[in-house]
């Protein structure tokens, strides 16, 4: 147990990294769903709910100074629960939410207050030219905030998972379908967020024949993207523009 919790650390840790190596989309559950599965002995468990949550989560965007609930730690630790309870992607999404929230609230304290004051360190070595000094101020802060999400992570299935097994247990079959049918709507929520944020009057004619290709024509997932890539070589002109020609009828003083 104490060394699953130590590599969950591990693989929480390497999510949070994901800002450091240029944002390559490692912190995403779909990711980090299959390496739980591996830690726990169980891949195809996580790989499922992995994709399950990477659904629930995909309009969970940081915005401006919006933090987004934390889904390195809401998708790791909600994977390991629901993969050693054993009760499904339903579990998954009805834990990692409150988990993600509550690390969020984490997440808000060290960028209010940790990272304020790594910032005024770094300043005042800015201050004194020393440029090898503010870039270990800011490697600092982000191994810092790393090992804490690994800390959390490690920790919380330590303490939580024989717990979280008792409240499961305890949940009524009621509840429990009530909880699966909600949980089959966040997706559709995740998506609707996301398309709030890109959706014009540019693109919603395309969003639309993806939907009538898929429920009328019963097009598959793989030709609707072809269609959306010729959609965007017609769309787009990707010939470079000829130069434009300058003509000059004075002298060289005119320009």
């Amino acid at each position: 147990m104490v060394v699953q919790a130590i590599l969950l650390g591990c693989i929480a840790f390497i999510g949070k990294c994901d800002l450091a190596l240029g944002d390559c989309l490692i912190q995403k559950p779909i990711v980090l769903g299959p390496l739980v599965g591996l830690v726990l002995g169980d891949v195809e468990s996580g790989i499922t709910i992995g994709a399950f949550l990477e659904l629930a989560f995909i309009g969970s965007q940081s915005i401006g100074a919006f933090i987004p609930p934390n889904v390195i730690v809401g998708g790791v630790l909600g994977t390991a629960f629901a993969i050693t309870t054993g009760r499904g992607a339903e579990v998954a999404v009805t834990l990692a939410y409150p988990i993600a929230l509550l690390a969020s609230v984490i997440d808000n304290f060290i960028f209010t207050t940790v990272r304020p004051m790594l910032g005024r360190l770094a300043d005042s070595y800015a201050e004194k030219g020393n440029a090898k000094a503010v870039g270990m101020v800011h490697m600092g802060a982000g191994f810092l905030t790393c090992t804490i999400l690994a800390v959390l992570v490690a920790a919380g299935f330590l303490l939580g998972s024989t717990a979280i097994e008792n409240v499961v247990n305890s949940i009524p079959e009621v509840i429990t379908n009530g909880l699966t049918i909600a949980t089959g709507l966040l997706p559709a929520l995740g998506f609707a967020m996301l398309a709030q944020m890109i959706m014009n009057k540019k693109v919603i004619a395309f969003f639309f024949l993806g939907f009538l290709l898929s429920a009328y024509l019963g097009v598959p997932v793989v030709g609707i993207a072809a269609f959306g890539i010729l959609a965007a070589l017609i769309k787009v002109d990707f010939k470079e523009s000829a130069p434009v020609a300058v003509e000059n009828g004075g002298d060289d003083d005119d320009f």
